[in-house]
């Protein structure tokens, strides 16, 4: 499969492209909720692991997920070039990429994660933690090649491939789990065991379909290119950085709020899931702005780059209205859904009201983050994410606790650093459109 973004309605490859996305997104969040439920059958300890290893092990996949993007901006640009030589030749030479990865962050992994575990942790699942964690790191392969071959596939505009495996392991993963934990009694090495296995699973099934497409020429093919090699990392730091900073960002938050106590921790948290799903659409629309932008700036059609970069706006800017009604109409039903303690729902239901409305900032940011990246511009991407993740809440955050405001203040400040990034990123992006229409 093999489709031509440079031609045809540009509202179509977007709708094309994200509703896939989108569903496989969920499924995916699915999984991990499967995950957390059976810990909870086990123990308290296996939760707090499972809770404990998801941060630690998303710093480490944030790299892997980040050097990805840039493969489908890479082999869509070469795409859009129609030099499918180049594509295969940098496809090849991301598999090799891929696999250098896995290496360099397992090792670094299984030799940071004790220390981790040690800092952020109770001593009392500490043995849990490490269970669960060494399996998944030293099975690392698996997540970067499904990163990379899903990468590759979204260049040729195939979003479906994910959407369908992460449905078939969402539900394999339930039987996985019960049969490892029921009847081989693994606990969390159990629930470890069943990721790998889905996830090897994902890889080669991702691999079956990208040998089905033309950029697939087989490994006799293969020509070691450093240039190549750079590119990526080049082009994979920024949104690497970005990710990471992300998962660093929701540990600085939790600071801030712990003062609040337990329950507006807990209600965080909540809050945080439930935002997840009503931007998994907006995360569907970034893909597809990605995929759509790599292949055009590539084909030099740069008269469908802006169009594409509006129209997805325009919709993530639909999909934020009706979440942010949501959110004020149901925040309370949103939140008992996950918790039954009243002080914790009122905490969940007042942060969803007043940070959800920071939806439409991120629709701006995921979306001008793809165009940049599309358009193999992506350096500004770093120093915003710093901005937005680290320096402006340390700075925004202290000042109000200094002041002894209440939570309902941190919960606005958290939405003008938002908005502040936005309107920067949509400042910057916009001279990036102009300069293309120039060209």
């Amino acid at each position: 499969m093999h489709l031509d973004l440079t031609q045809g309605q540009i509202k179509q490859h977007i709708l094309t492209l994200s509703v896939p996305a989108v569903i496989g997104y969920f499924f995916h969040t699915m999984f991990n909720v499967t995950d957390t439920f059976f810990a909870g059958l086990i123990s308290t300890q296996a939760l707090a692991a499972l809770s404990l290893s998801a941060s630690v092990f998303f710093m480490i996949l944030a790299i892997g997920i980040g050097m990805s993007e840039a493969v489908t901006s890479l082999v869509g640009n070469a795409l859009g070039e129609k030099n499918v030589e180049k594509a295969q030749h940098i496809a090849l030479n991301a598999i090799v990429f891929a696999l250098l990865l896995s290496v360099v962050l397992s090792l670094t992994g299984v030799m940071s994660v004790p220390y981790l575990v040690s800092a952020l942790g109770d001593p009392s699942y500490v043995k849990e933690t490490l269970d669960y964690i060494n399996l998944i790191l030293y099975a690392s392969f698996f997540f970067m090649g499904a990163f990379f071959f899903n990468a590759m596939l979204n260049a040729v505009g195939d979003t479906r491939s994910f959407r369908n495996i992460l449905i078939v392991t969402a539900f394999l993963n339930i039987v996985l789990d019960y049969v490892f934990i029921e009847y081989f009694s693994m606990a969390v090495r159990g629930i470890a065991m069943a990721t790998v296995i889905s996830e090897a699973i994902t890889m080669f099934y991702l691999l079956y379909k990208l040998k089905k497409t033309k950029l697939w020429c087989g490994f006799s093919k293969y020509r070691h290119d450093s240039t190549v090699l750079l590119s990526i990392l080049k082009q994979g730091l920024p949104p690497s950085v970005n990710m990471f900073m992300m998962a660093f960002g929701m540990y600085i938050i939790t600071y801030f709020v712990a003062p609040f106590g337990k329950e507006a921790v807990a209600a965080f948290g909540i809050g945080m899931r439930i935002e997840q799903i009503f931007l998994m659409p907006v995360i569907g629309l970034n893909i597809a702005a990605l995929a759509i932008v790599s292949q055009n700036n590539g084909a030099k059609a740069y008269d469908r780059v802006a169009p594409t970069v509006h129209l997805a706006v325009r919709y993530g800017w639909i999909l934020s209205t009706i979440g942010v009604t949501a959110f004020l109409l149901f925040a309370e039903f949103f939140a008992g859904l996950l918790s039954s303690d009243a002080l914790v729902i009122e905490e969940a239901a007042l942060y969803l009201r007043v940070s959800g409305v920071a939806s439409y900032g991120f629709v701006i940011i995921f979306i001008y983050i793809a165009m940049l990246q599309g358009i193999a511009k992506p350096n500004m991407i770093m120093p915003v994410s710093i901005y937005r993740q680290v320096l402006a809440p340390i700075i925004v955050f202290s000042l109000l606790a200094w002041l002894g405001l209440g939570i309902l203040a941190l919960w606005i400040g958290l939405d003008i650093i938002i908005f502040s990034a936005a309107l920067f990123l949509w400042w910057y992006g916009e001279k990036q459109l102009k300069r293309l229409k120039e060209i």
